[in-house]
């Protein structure tokens, strides 16, 4: 009985022996083979991750800054907000397409006058990224830096933004085309009066472009090779 019980014991132990060991060696892969069994270090993982957001928020400013950035591009263009259609809809049917063309167009002049100054705030959000944040946005989607970046960034970059996006509307008479906008239309007899919040309507769809086109840059520096410039965007992004 005795032998029994003792061999009992030693299987158990065994059992518990494999089962740690195997824990530990999954714990030890995990850490250090993030990535294509490559050996990865938590500095290396923030630092590349860093690298690839200031890259790819760099190369955004850059593209819609330029005059056109966001009024000849169809996937970022301002358009005006869903609640003005029918505004929009009645002034071209009284033929002040003209006055509805400006609007639209000072708004992504504005966009993009913003973009310029933006950039700086935008890229001083990256530095607070944890190792912890690092090690699963490595492991996440094609976007995760993104996503974590517009998630835990966007109270404060629009706090921010929102100044530089009402200089700039001055600047390009985006508020004096509003206005001559919608005080147009709500001198139109039998119309329901429409109130829209420009500046914050305009920051919206500003940031709504740069966190667009940081999304293309990292799912380009994670999917092309030639994307991937430096060493450290290689080591921890490269096949």
């Amino acid at each position: 009985m005795k032998k029994i019980s003792s061999l009992i014991v030693l299987l158990f132990c065994s059992i518990m022996l494999v089962n740690a060991q195997g824990i530990l060696n999954s714990a030890k892969s995990a850490v250090s083979s993030l990535k294509g069994g490559k050996s990865l270090s938590s500095d290396d993982i923030v630092a590349g991750l860093k690298e690839a957001l200031s890259q790819g928020t760099k190369k955004s400013a850059d593209k819609l800054s330029a005059v056109d950035g966001f009024f000849r591009d169809a996937a970022v263009k301002i358009l005006l907000p869903p609640e003005a259609a029918k505004v929009e809809k009645a002034l071209r049917s009284a033929g002040l397409g003209k006055q509805v063309d400006d609007a639209i167009l000072s708004l992504n002049r504005a966009a993009e006058d913003a973009a310029k100054s933006a950039a700086p705030i935008f890229l001083d959000a990256v530095k607070n990224m944890s190792v912890q944040d690092g090690v699963g946005i490595l492991k996440g989607a094609d976007t995760a830096a993104t996503s974590y970046l517009r998630r835990s960034t966007t109270a404060k970059l629009t706090a921010a933004f929102r100044p530089v996006i009402d200089e700039s509307l001055k600047k390009t008479n985006a508020t004096q085309y509003w206005n001559t906008v919608f005080n147009t239309y709500n001198k139109m007899p039998f119309v329901s009066k429409v109130n829209t919040d420009l500046p914050s309507y305009a920051t919206e769809k500003a940031l709504d472009g740069v966190f667009y086109y940081v999304a293309q840059e990292e799912k380009n520096i994670r999917q092309n090779p030639a994307a991937q410039v430096t060493d450290l965007l290689k080591k921890v992004f490269g096949k």
